[in-house]
């Protein structure tokens, strides 16, 4: 490992991970289960038949994949908290923004994910006939896998930036400064 680089192989795992859950969580909004209302004319029964369930299945892929690419990282750098202590400076402070703006990022687009998973395959599998009057079909709305997406991006730079500053701050050799009060320079002490 060279020194504060980081290993290669964990950045290139890390960016291809969340480039793979990107990459679902835009299939998932373009594939999010869209709703059709239908009317029995022999029962004046109203129901909605709703598209393939294929969103869910892509929001709950890009979920894992952002999940492993996380886990990955904090199993690598022991989640900052076990392991080697980080040097005192500007890389230990970086690396603990960094730290805490790529949870906060992972949290959100898991949360966008899993919402609109779970939405849509509420919409597609459990929705049934209904006797109403002023009736819809409802569907997940437009945007929310977008958001895990955007997020899902700012997740994978935070965590690159992260592991970046991490490991340079783990590798810089402690810089010890001269003590003032037994300071060697030559001079004799008066007595």
């Amino acid at each position: 490992m060279a020194e504060g680089r980081g290993s290669t192989l964990v950045h290139l795992l890390v960016v291809v991970l969340s480039l793979v859950a990107f990459g679902f969580a835009i299939a998932a909004e373009r594939r999010r289960s869209v709703g059709t209302m239908f009317k029995i004319e022999k029962t004046n029964e109203t129901y909605c038949s709703y598209s393939s369930d294929v969103a869910t299945g892509y929001g709950v892929g890009a979920f894992l994949f952002l999940l492993s690419g996380e886990s990955l990282l904090m199993g690598v750098t022991k989640c900052m908290c076990f392991g080697r202590p980080l040097t005192p400076g500007g890389n230990r402070a970086w690396s603990i923004i960094y730290f805490l703006s790529s949870w906060i990022t992972f949290l959100v687009a898991e949360a966008c994910l899993i919402a609109g998973a779970t939405k849509n395959a509420y919409h597609t599998k459990y929705r049934g006939m209904i006797l109403a009057q002023n009736f819809s079909c409802e569907a997940l709305r437009k945007g929310v896998f977008v958001a895990g997406a955007v997020f899902i991006v700012a997740t994978m730079i935070l965590n690159v930036y992260y592991y970046m500053y991490f490991t340079k701050a783990t590798t810089t050799p402690v810089s010890h400064k001269a003590n003032r009060v037994s300071s060697t320079v030559g001079m004799a002490g008066y007595a």
